[in-house]
């Protein structure tokens, strides 16, 4: 597992709580023939997973959504983040809201159902 190099300023993701200790190495463009999965984290919702699939799509990526056999989807009980496009969060202007418990679940979900069709595909 890696992670891509912050663009945010340090002083401005600093006070917006980003995490900046993780221990993954940073990935480079180099690694990316070497990669059997990448599940790109992303700063909006639908609009921006659009966006993203479009690019993907023309390196002849496959695309892995998140499926609503995650139910978390569904839920009506909670204003929550989550679409067929992607894993999200509903984080505020300001950053103060933290992803919520549903939300993770999605994210985990995401992460397994990519992992578990990247290793069919490699097969």
């Amino acid at each position: 597992m890696k992670r891509v190099p912050e663009t945010v300023p340090e002083d401005v993701a600093r006070k917006s709580g980003y995490k900046l200790d993780q221990a993954a190495p940073i990935a480079t463009v180099e690694d990316l023939p070497n990669y059997d999965a990448i599940v790109a984290e992303h700063g909006g919702q639908e609009t921006t997973m659009f966006s993203l699939i479009t690019n993907l799509l023309h390196f002849g990526m496959v695309v892995v959504g998140l499926p609503y056999s995650f139910q978390g989807q569904s839920r009506l009980d909670e204003v929550t983040g989550g679409a067929p496009y992607g894993a999200t969060t509903i984080a505020g202007g300001d950053g103060s809201r933290q992803p919520s418990a549903n939300e993770l679940d999605g994210a985990r979900y995401l992460g397994r159902h990519a992992a578990e069709i990247a290793a069919k595909i490699a097969a």
